[in-house]
């Protein structure tokens, strides 16, 4: 067995184990689970994952700024896109849904977990989020000037709870040709507020296309909260 090998294997074990325990976590909550649990859903021993992580804390410490600096990076890359605010806040709108259809785990743990951080750890996340929600406060400001600081401040509270409801009301799979893309997805809101498209009465739903309807819903519902 090569070096490369064995590197390869053990970063495939420790992203397996945080993909079961971000599982187990948003399922069941964080102080229900026992390490011995998160070994077993990955076929390691308890005391084993202390090869990856230092602590459950450490682990959902990991979790956490993840998924914070990954939006984070999103949001950052349509801003630098330089497109007219309003199609600027469509793409941040399409690309959070996405991401929370694509990782819905990871939002529940962000919305639900956030106190049982270490203080150092806790203090990260929240500088990240508040980093990642004020990005959006640029293009607000350009497409509706006639704000003030604190209405924007929140509309953007308001957008982002609806936006973070996602994985709670989103009953399909993710929209994965798009899903992490923040460079746009299929079926945005239009300027106005309107979802892509419609399915007709009577469409046969049983492919995922319901969970997709209710994407394109709260996409609309979002861009009124947002601009409206």
């Amino acid at each position: 067995m090569t070096a490369t090998w064995r590197a390869t294997q053990k970063a495939n074990r420790r992203a397996a184990l945080i993909r079961s325990a971000a599982h187990l976590f948003a399922e069941r909550g964080f102080a229900a689970v026992s390490t011995g649990e998160l070994g077993e859903a990955v076929g390691m021993s308890g005391p084993a994952l202390y090869k990856h992580f230092s602590s459950k804390d450490a682990l959902l410490a990991e979790i956490l700024v993840d998924v914070s600096e990954r939006l984070l990076a999103g949001g950052r890359e349509i801003l630098d896109s330089e497109r007219e605010p309003g199609e600027t806040l469509e793409r941040l709108i399409r690309f959070h849904l996405d991401f929370a259809t694509s990782d819905p785990d990871v939002i529940r743990l962000q919305d639900r977990e956030l106190p049982a951080l270490a203080p150092e750890d806790n203090r990260r996340v929240r500088r990240l989020q508040r980093e990642y929600v004020q990005s959006w406060d640029g293009p607000l400001a350009g497409l509706r000037p006639d704000l003030d600081d604190g209405e924007r401040q929140i509309r953007l509270m308001a957008t982002f709870g609806l936006l973070n409801s996602t994985p709670h009301s989103a009953g399909g799979p993710a929209r994965t040709p798009a899903a992490h893309r923040p460079d746009g997805a299929p079926g945005a809101p239009d300027a106005d507020g309107a979802g892509g498209s419609d399915a007709p009465d009577g469409t046969d739903r049983s492919d995922g296309s319901e969970g997709s309807d209710v994407i394109d819903v709260l996409a609309s519902m979002a861009w009124r909260a947002l601009t409206g």
